[in-house]
Formats: structure tokens, C-alpha cells, sequence
């Protein structure tokens, strides 16, 4: 129900408020599996790309504290970012990070278009940094095809610690042609999801137009 209103009332609402550009939409597959793979700046990326790429139900995994608080803030909390399609991983060590590309292959193996930023974490220069291997991962697992997203302007909508976007400050989406990896099927794991991986950021840097830094982001995003 939500998601039905978000698509009838936010694009509008949001494009006059907050000056939406959206570039590229005849890219958009009409469903999915599919993986939307975008440079990360901004708190509000999450809920610019659904827009976007709406009709498409874009899923995010977020981080299990937006769900966990208690009082009448947590419920409405927990309720918007269950409406919003995200769902709910723990953070940490290795095996939660596993875990979370499992659960990644889960939503994309059943049909969903599935959400993931390369970098791993928001970056706070910027930059675009050396994506992390996980999108490699996911590609592997499912086979779905991978449309990159280019962010422009979204940093400064929201900017890091602010609590609310600016009204009027001007974003711009690009969405480029879709990519298929078939061609590493048999290929040794490893080095496959390096490659895969890389191709993503590359995708995504020709439309963000972000210098590039070859190496990984390791701000921990809060």
C-alpha cells in the first residue's frame, strides 16, 4: 500500500521539491531479476534510486539498528523501512557479512531487483572508491543481469549528519545500459567477482563522473 502511494504521490513531490533530473530511463527493465548496482554519497541514495527507478520495487538491505528501537519512534521507524522494501542485516564480522550476500542472492533469485552499493559505504569526499567484491558475489550467484547508477548532486541534498534533505538543491540519476557477465560462468571465483566487480565501478564512474580512487573506501558509515 505504501509503495502504491510512492508511486503515485512521491515522484511528483519530490521532483518539485527537491529538482529530480532522471536520465537514461529507457535502460529500466520492465522487471526484474535484476541488480541495481550505484555509487553511494548520501544517506537519502536509498530512497532516490527507488524513485527513479520506479515502477520497479527496488529492495535494500539496511542496518538492523533502523529496526530495533523501542517506543512509538521505533514503530514508525520500523514501519517506513519495512514499506520502503529494505530489509533488515546485522553488521559486523565475517559471518554476518556472509550472511548478507546470501541474503542477497535470496532476494534476487526470487525475482526482486535488489539494491547494492559497490563501495561497500557511503563515501565522504566525493570519490569513488575500489568497489568491494560482494557485487562480484551476488552476480556470480544469480546470474542476473546488473544495471549500473550514477548519483549526482545527492551529498549535497543530504549532507553527512544532516537530519533532513535541503528543499531545492538539484539531483540528477543516470542510469546506463544494462550489464550481462555470462561470460565468466567457469571461470575461478576469485578472480571472476574482482573483474565483475570492477566493470561495475567503471559503469558507474562513466556516469557519475567521479574521479576514482583504487582503493577501498574503510569509512564506517553510521
Amino acid at each position: 500500500m505504501f509503495y502504491r502511494f510512492m508511486r503515485l504521490a512521491v515522484p511528483p513531490l519530490f521532483r518539485l521539491l527537491f529538482r529530480l533530473r532522471v536520465e537514461g530511463k529507457e535502460n529500466i527493465p520492465s522487471s526484474g531479476p535484476l541488480i541495481v548496482a550505484s555509487n553511494h554519497l548520501s544517506f537519502i541514495d536509498s530512497y532516490v534510486i527507488p524513485i527513479a527507478l520506479l515502477p520497479l520495487k527496488v529492495v535494500f538491505l539496511a542496518k538492523a539498528e533502523y529496526f530495533e528501537s523501542g517506543g512509538f519512534k521505533g514503530r514508525v521507524s520500523r514501519w517506513f523501512f519495512t514499506s520502503m522494501g529494505m530489509i533488515p542485516v546485522a553488521r559486523g564480522n565475517g559471518a554476518s557479512a556472509t550472511s548478507s550476500l546470501e541474503q542477497s542472492a535470496e532476494i534476487v533469485n526470487g525475482g526482486a531487483v535488489f539494491g547494492i552499493y559497490p563501495e561497500g559505504t557511503r563515501s565522504m569526499d566525493g570519490r569513488l572508491y575500489r568497489g568491494r567484491t560482494g557485487a562480484g558475489w551476488v552476480v556470480l550467484a544469480t546470474g542476473a543481469p546488473v544495471l549500473p547508477v550514477g548519483l549526482v548532486g545527492t551529498q549535497e541534498l543530504q549532507p553527512y549528519g544532516s537530519r533532513f534533505p535541503k528543499i531545492g538543491r538539484r539531483v540528477t540519476v543516470r542510469i546506463g545500459p544494462v550489464l550481462e557477465f555470462g561470460r565468466y560462468d567457469g571461470e575461478p571465483k576469485g578472480r571472476a567477482r574482482r573483474e565483475i566487480t570492477d566493470e561495475i565501478v567503471q559503469a558507474i564512474q562513466k556516469l557519475s563522473e567521479q574521479e576514482y580512487v583504487p582503493e577501498y573506501n574503510d569509512h564506517k558509515s553510521k
